[in-house]
């Protein structure tokens, strides 16, 4: 009866450990990649190119509100 148990237990960690030595690999395409992260550089930089920088260098840069206090400083 203990011998049956042994090898169920035995077949049990056997399995366990099998599955633990899984690996997956998964590959991505170097242009997509290249791509996707040049995309992202774009967005968080907000990179202009080179045309579009030439046509904003001729309009005027808009007037930023100056940044006074609502009410002066008291002490």
């Amino acid at each position: 009866m203990t011998k049956i148990y042994f090898r169920a237990g035995l077949l049990t960690l056997t399995g366990i450990f099998l599955a633990g030595c899984v690996t997956i690999n998964i590959y991505f395409p170097a242009a997509a990649a290249e791509k996707a992260a040049d995309k992202i550089i774009e967005e968080v930089w907000q990179l202009k190119k080179p045309e579009e920088a030439a046509q904003d260098a001729d309009k005027p840069a808009p007037s930023q509100p100056s940044m006074q206090p609502a009410q002066p400083l008291q002490p």
